[in-house]
Formats: structure tokens, sequence, C-alpha cells
């Protein structure tokens, strides 16, 4: 999904790490995209004082959604530069149509990786023929400097690793858990993955990882921290593992990664490491030299909205408490 605001504002992560064990709730905030149908999701990443959690920068949620006799998802051609897009569905189905001529349907339990690095378009449509609900997750990862301009590249991984635990099961999304890797390709270290609690179940975490869990369905305590859909609970860094209650059947999304240690910034859908190369990737789109979204597309294109009237700075990941 693109980041399709009229109006984005500034989005700015990167910089010092933060070595702690902590409970800290990143309130998400609802954005009305500029899509055909006017969908509506909560963004929790990047958030007003912790912009990244390991190197995914972005995470928005939406659903569940009745698209009963309705377009469903409509989000016209735009460009990427500088990460990866991670698309994670619960319910419904998503057509994905890129630059490269990809065409390829996701459903739940299924993993769409687009590598978008020096440049590349796509488009997601719910197909004519969809089920009533559609809900998921879009996510963004931040490539590092120097995999920032790889070429670009598009996955489908409709078998991913799965571990069935005492209370829950566990889809390793990105990255691994407890010996289980995804195949898919990662450029630094992190994890994503989806659990599905019934009671309670303990997963285990890599302590040089800082993590994040999010509630996509259901409720579920962590340590003394009651959450549902909407919230992001940030865990900090040092824990061995994630303990969690559920108080009914729930899905739960994982995040975790090294933590990124660059600064970069984020605007529209583009993440660069200056103003003048982020006003480069816009020139690029709104000049036509990205290369057309083909696999069977036949859509229009988002335009770039106008830049900031200010210049864009890269800041920290962590927003200091002087800004």
């Amino acid at each position: 999904m693109s980041n399709v605001e009229t109006a984005p504002a500034e989005e700015l992560c990167g910089g010092d790490a933060v070595a702690d064990q902590t409970f800290e709730l990143l309130h998400e905030r609802e954005v009305v995209l500029g899509t055909r149908d006017g969908t509506t999701v909560t963004r929790t990443l990047p958030n007003k004082d912790r912009r990244m959690v390991g190197a995914w920068c972005f995470l928005d949620a939406y659903g569940p959604t009745d698209i009963a006799g309705k377009p469903g998802m409509q989000v016209a051609a735009h460009p990427h530069t500088g990460l990866q897009t991670v698309s994670w569905l619960l319910a419904g189905e998503v057509r994905h149509h890129d630059s490269l001529g990809s065409n390829q349907l996701i459903r739940p339990g299924q993993l769409n990786l687009m590598t978008s690095g020096q440049g590349i378009a796509h488009a997601e449509l719910s197909p004519p023929s969809h089920g009533d609900v559609l809900q998921g997750v879009q996510l963004w990862v931040a490539l590092p400097r120097e995999s920032a301009a790889v070429d670009p590249d598009f996955a489908h991984h409709a078998d991913l690793p799965v571990i069935d635990a005492p209370g829950a099961t566990t889809t390793v999304i990105m990255g691994s858990i407890d010996g289980a890797a995804s195949p898919a390709r990662t450029f630094s270290p992190l994890v994503g993955a989806e659990i599905a609690v019934e009671t309670a179940a303990t997963i285990p975490l890599r302590k040089d990882f800082e993590h994040a869990v999010l509630v996509m369905s259901g409720e579920v305590e962590v340590g003394l921290v009651t959450l549902r859909p909407g919230p992001l609970l940030y865990l900090g860094r040092g824990r061995a593992d994630l303990r969690i209650m559920a108080r009914r059947p729930s899905r739960v999304l994982l995040l975790g990664g090294e933590p990124f240690d660059e600064e970069i910034v984020m605007w529209w859908n583009f993440v660069g490491r200056s103003h003048d190369e982020i006003v480069h990737f816009r020139q690029l789109w709104e000049s036509g030299s990205f290369a057309p979204v083909t696999g069977g597309y036949a859509g229009g294109i988002i335009p770039a909205p106008p830049l900031p009237t200010t210049p864009l700075k890269p800041r920290g990941r962590v927003r200091p408490t002087h800004e």
C-alpha cells in the first residue's frame, strides 16, 4: 500500500539506539488515504517520539472492513525508493502489479515482499471477485545505506515457517525465531511474525534486538499492559522472551530488529538520506522516468504531493527531548 496522503508530513527516522527494557505505548493516529474509496488506516510507525523499531519504519493497520459490493482496495500506481514493502493480510485478497511486470494475488498467511532499492512503482487492487472483508497490515523496512540503491525486486512467499507451541502458533514472516527462518530476503538483522494466541505463550527473542507488538485482533496482556487493536507496544532491548496471555483468541504482530543506527529522511513513499535526494526521487516520478507498472495493470498513477516549504532534514530514530 502507498502512503497516499495528499499532504504527507515529513517523516524522519534513524540514529542513536536505546538499550533498555521498557514498556512504552505508542498511540496510533487515524489517516485517511487519498484512495478512491477513502480508506482509513491506523498508523503507529513512524510515531511522534519513536520513529522506528529496528529497520521497521512504517506500520499501517487497516480493517476489518466490509467491502461486500464495493471496490475494496484501489491503490493506483505509485513509486518507492530505499525501502522494502511488506504486505500481510488477515482477511481478503489483494492483487499486486509492479514495474517489473509482476502480477501476484496475495491471500492471508502469504507474504508479498517488494524491494524498491533505486526505484520501483506498483499498484495494489482488490480483485473484481473478492471476499466480503478486508483486513491487513502494510509495513516498510528501511534499507541500510549500502543497500539503498540495490536493483528492485519482488518476491511472493506462500509457504512460510510455522511454529506450533503450547498456547500459540507463530508464523515467521521475516527473519527467524527459535531456529525457524523465513525465506524472505532481508538487508539488516530483523524479525517479523504473526502470533495466533489461544491462551498464553512464551516466544523466544534475541536480546540484542529491540521489539514491539501490535494486536491485530482480540485482546492480550503483555506484562501488566492490556492491549487491544490500535497502539503499538514498544518493548525495548535485552529481553530473552515475550510472554503473552490472551483474554480471548488473538492475533498479534511481533516486530523487532537490530537498532537502525543511520539517519534517514522518509517523505511520501520515499526513503532517502537528504532533502536533495528526496527532491530528485520526486522529480523522477513526476517526469515519468520510473518504469511504468505493467503485469496487466491498466489504471492511472498517483501524482506526488507538493514538497514541504522547509528543507527536509534527517534526524534521529528517537525524538530528542529538545526537538
